[in-house]
């Protein structure tokens, strides 16, 4: 509790609002119940989400965080940035968001920037650095990068036309994710979109075709 509410001290917070607002965070990242816990009797993953409850204890416009990840292994990594992005969905918030992994960055990320020698050398979605890199930098900083990964299903998405499959697939997912949804003679899932509103059809032959260019 008092990792947590420490950035609200030294801004002079008195004390029952700095811990009225700790023990907030700390129940907005799954840690009720730890606040009198030290670091030793913590997981890794439960030691980083102390991290996020402190850095957002001051209510920040802007949510910077500097590779929060990079020290852990694989699959603590992976639940931090499942329990970010269920964050933002809460939050709401502008995130600037440091890391050299650029799958972390495709996962986590609306945009990107990619930097080189301190500059900006292209900003934009994912699909656009994948698809269209602006210098040859950016070619091979993304050329590793299966553009199934990246490409959202809406990029193949054909229009609507007789009877709408009872299988679908949201808009903004990858095409990767939309793979294993073709079962045996499926040729097309459904496209929705917001309320769940089928928009379009995915055929199974454009998805094979986008993970066989690879």
């Amino acid at each position: 509790l008092d990792n947590v509410a420490f950035p609200l001290e030294i801004q002079g917070v008195e004390k029952r609002q700095r811990v009225e607002r700790a023990h907030r965070m700390i129940e907005l990242v799954g840690l009720a119940g730890k606040e009198a816990s030290y670091p030793r009797e913590l997981s890794g993953g439960q030691q980083q989400r102390v991290g996020i409850a402190r850095s957002l204890a001051v209510e920040p416009e802007l949510w910077f965080l500097d590779e929060p990840f990079s020290a852990l292994d694989p699959l603590i990594r992976r639940e931090m940035q499942d329990e970010f992005l269920r964050l933002q969905s809460v939050l709401r918030k502008t995130i600037v968001f440091i890391t050299h992994d650029f799958d972390e960055a495709i996962r986590l990320a609306d945009r990107i920037a990619i930097m080189k020698d301190g500059e900006i050398v292209q900003a934009g979605t994912p699909e656009d650095l994948v698809l269209n890199p602006a210098t040859p930098y950016v070619a091979e900083f993304t050329r590793s990068v299966a553009r199934a990964k990246v490409v959202k299903v809406a990029s193949l998405m054909q229009p609507v036309g007789g009877a709408v499959p009872s299988v679908t697939v949201r808009a903004n997912a990858p095409v990767a994710e939309s793979a294993p949804l073709f079962g045996a003679g499926q040729e097309t899932i459904g496209v929705t979109y917001g309320d769940e509103t089928v928009i379009g059809l995915l055929r199974r032959v454009d998805v094979v075709d986008m993970m066989m260019r690879g």
